[in-house]
């Protein structure tokens, strides 16, 4: 079951502003809607709600509102990263960056998360890992 959006809702619009895919839409008092085609259910929406309007991922299972700073973060094996930049293209925040070498000719570069304070923790930079070099943290870097 996608996340849905319930009567609770009062359109404050922080879940569309989160969403990292834009899959929430709506104005402003009114109630938003999820389209189910575009969720990732990465529980963004349900993290930032002061209603506790959101529906899911399982039927009766309604959100609540966490502090940001328990919000899950991308940890980043640079032992594993290639800096192939999937997950810098993945993020919708632009939250990661390839880091710089430190001298010429150092080859020694890898993904990381350049702006901690944009990351909603989604989890789309784990996924667009194809060697599994990012994990998703609770609490971590705040």
């Amino acid at each position: 079951m996608p996340y849905q959006i319930t009567e609770n809702c009062v359109g404050c619009t922080l879940c569309a502003k989160n969403c990292p895919v834009g899959a929430i839409t709506g104005t402003v008092k009114q109630v938003h809607t999820i389209d189910p085609v575009r969720c990732t259910q990465c529980g963004v929406c349900g993290r930032v709600c002061p209603r506790g309007a959101i529906e899911g991922p399982l039927p009766g299972l309604y959100s609540h509102k966490v502090p940001k700073e328990k919000w899950p973060r991308p940890v980043i094996d640079t032992k594993l990263c290639t800096a192939c930049s999937m997950c810098v293209l993945a993020c919708g925040f632009s939250c990661l960056s390839i880091s710089l070498p430190r001298q010429k000719g150092d080859l020694e570069v890898f993904a990381q998360l350049s702006a901690p304070d944009k990351c909603v923790g989604c989890g789309l930079c784990a996924r667009a890992c194809g060697i599994g070099a990012i994990t998703m943290k609770e609490g971590v870097g705040a």
